[in-house]
């Protein structure tokens, strides 16, 4: 152990930081059953009657399936639209040629990534607003609009999906072209020797090659399904648009902070990481077949 010294003190203040941000935290989640209030404490408040009272009224709220839904949609969506274009922009990467143009491109698409959602907002509701947004003038150049994108249900999960697969296009793809790059060069050699084509070769050799990292990736995803995205949906949401775009964590904000209820805030908090536990437990078992689980 001795001889580790050295390791043990750089690892120290990793561990720290886990300790303190992240394990101490999780104490408090005994609000979640108590009728907590700031003059007794989280050990003076009196416990709930019963113990369940907190997730009984979440669960029965008429919001519920509501919010589940919107939820899960957004989320899974995102997985989608935050992956599967990361790839393909991570192999136009992988077979560009032209070094100067592989680099300025890359530099161009993981820049908004930097950009906050309120600058984001900002540049959507330029293209998107109903009489001002860009897009609403070349649509009523045409005849066709105006539309309020921001405020439809019809559009606005499609609006929040979009501006976060744009945000993390290029991010994302760094993860996949890095990846791309420790594949064994001789394995594209033997193909070329056999006669393979550039679509072969990705299909039969690129895409095996990184299926470890994107079966990875997918997991710690799923771990965090029910997180919609609580900053970007806040930013992005209005009440016209509650019944497609209102999440768990927003409605949360609302009835669990605004209105000083934490033991339901905690109660729903508690209630998405077990979910988001069990997902990951059960996509970590289910990926074992594709040796990409992580433990």
């Amino acid at each position: 152990m001795w001889r580790f010294r050295a390791l043990y003190v750089m690892m120290a203040p990793a561990l720290i930081w886990f300790i303190i941000y992240r394990y101490a935290p999780m104490g408090g989640l005994l609000i979640a059953f108590k009728d907590y209030n700031f003059v007794d404490g989280i050990f003076g408040s009196p416990w709930a009657d019963p113990w369940y009272k907190y997730f009984q009224q979440f669960f029965q709220s008429p919001y519920f399936s509501q919010l589940l839904s919107n939820t899960a949609i957004i989320s899974v969506l995102k997985m989608f639209w935050g992956t599967v274009p990361s790839i393909f922009v991570a192999l136009l990467f992988y077979e560009c040629r032209i070094l100067w143009l592989r680099k300025w491109v890359q530099t161009l698409s993981y820049m908004p990534h930097f950009m906050s959602w309120v600058i984001i907002f900002g540049i959507s509701a330029a293209f998107l607003a109903p009489s001002t947004g860009l897009l609403n003038r070349w649509l009523g150049a045409i005849d066709i609009g105006p539309i309020a994108f921001l405020t439809s249900n019809d559009w606005f999960q499609t609006i929040l999906v979009g501006t976060d697969a744009w945000k993390d296009l290029g991010w994302g793809a760094i993860i996949y072209f890095a990846a791309m790059m420790g594949i064994d060069q001789q394995l594209y050699e033997a193909a070329r020797v056999d006669g393979a084509s550039r679509l072969r070769q990705i299909w039969h050799i690129t895409l095996p090659g990184i299926l470890t990292v994107i079966v990875m990736l997918f997991i710690l995803k799923l771990g965090n399904v029910l997180e919609a995205g609580f900053e970007h949906v806040y930013v992005f949401i209005s009440p016209q648009v509650y019944p497609t775009g209102d999440i768990i964590d927003t409605w949360v904000y609302r009835t669990g902070l605004e209105d000083l209820n934490f033991a339901l805030a905690s109660a729903v908090g508690m209630f998405k990481s077990v979910i988001g536990l069990v997902l990951v437990l059960a996509a970590n078992r289910l990926a074992r077949r594709w040796g990409g689980q992580l433990w």
